[in-house]
């Protein structure tokens, strides 16, 4: 049986190419129904605009769907700021309040705002009551607490969950407890605990965030630039700082200081911005699961252990302070157990063998 000609010659489609693939896609998906484009390239038409002759003439002519798949999309991160004041513009048009924020270059609504940042009003009111009496009260004067928060520097920093027992990681945490930063992370470099490094790791961040957060650790050249530099700007601001000047009649002390720690011994201070560990401590956390394979088919299951390691960072300034504060109060306590001379009384009546 003959077969006809439509049947065994089919036509042979041309195979495409990727960018004439795409252009396809995109110019079916920007079509409406009508055939119009809703896609748009703000080059061409900024061009246009510019060369309004070029535009009449219709000489450019731009395939269909080409200015929707090089444009940018509205949710990118990356958008231009005509498209952001373009659509400000628009919001401000379709009746934004008037006492409207703009965050971002994007017009905000105070009330809605303060639901997030601001939940529960009256609690905030009476916090601040409380804290204006309070102040009243006692006249401005700070307590021993406050005042050492305001002239001295101090950073917290809590390591993430390392995979090691309490008993192992406290050895670690008492031979850097009272050593200066720079000591606790030799000490960690050339330890041969197996935690050692993670706790290196954790010592030299807890160190950057306390140079960056706090500015602690800048050493008496640097913090009297800075000091300089801050007070020039409440000059201009017309605010005073106390912080700055207890900082700095901390630092015309003499640099050179010979104290002795609670442990009995003696250490030498000769930059009172150094950075020490002050406290050190672990904390449990949780335990994972491994299973242990043994005979006859049988598993079990261990519990891994899961610990974190804390510090506190302080400066040399606060050692200084605390041992004079315990050379004073010595100083009291021997001068009260001395021994004082009776004073003198007239004696009375004589006798022979007593008087009285």
């Amino acid at each position: 049986m003959a077969l006809s000609a439509p049947s065994w010659r089919l036509p042979i489609r041309c195979a495409q190419t990727p960018i004439a693939q795409y252009q396809r896609r995109t110019a079916a998906s920007s079509s409406n129904n009508d055939g119009s484009s809703s896609g748009s390239n703000p080059v061409l038409e900024e061009y246009l605009r510019n060369n309004p002759q070029e535009a009449q003439s219709g000489r450019i002519k731009i395939p269909e769907g080409m200015g929707q798949a090089g444009d940018i999309a509205n949710s990118s991160i990356f958008e231009d700021e005509r498209r952001a004041q373009k659509q400000t513009d628009s919001e401000s048009k379709d009746g934004v309040d008037g006492d409207s924020v703009r965050v971002g270059g994007i017009a905000r609504d105070p009330r809605a705002m303060a639901t997030v940042l601001d939940p529960n009003p009256s609690a905030r009111e009476q916090w601040e009551k409380r804290q204006v009496v309070k102040m009243i009260r006692k006249n401005g004067r700070l307590t021993k607490e406050q005042f050492i928060k305001r002239t001295e520097r101090e950073h917290l920093a809590k390591s993430h969950n390392m995979k090691t027992s309490v008993k192992k990681l406290g050895m670690l945490a008492r031979q850097i407890a009272g050593k200066t930063i720079d000591d606790a992370i030799v000490q960690m470099r050339f330890s041969k605990k197996k935690v050692a490094q993670e706790v290196l790791k954790q010592l030299e961040a807890a160190r950057d965030e306390a140079v960056v957060m706090r500015g602690m650790g800048l050493g008496n050249g640097a913090r009297k630039e800075a000091e300089d530099f801050n007070e020039s700007s409440s000059s201009v601001t017309g605010t005073t700082s106390q912080t700055l000047e207890e900082t700095a009649s901390l630092e015309r002390k003499p640099h050179t200081v010979d104290i002795q720690l609670k442990s009995g011994q003696r250490h030498t201070v000769s930059d009172r911005s150094k950075i020490y560990i002050d406290q050190a401590w672990v904390g449990r956390g949780p335990y994972g699961k491994l299973p242990d394979y043994r005979a006859r088919g049988r598993i079990y299951m261990m519990r891994t252990p899961w610990t974190s390691l804390s510090v506190v960072l302080k400066e040399e300034a606060t050692r200084v302070r605390e041992w004079e504060q315990r050379e004073a109060k010595r100083q009291r306590q021997l001068k009260a157990k001395a021994w004082k001379m009776l004073p003198d009384k007239p004696i009375q009546i004589q006798r022979q063998w007593y008087s009285w």
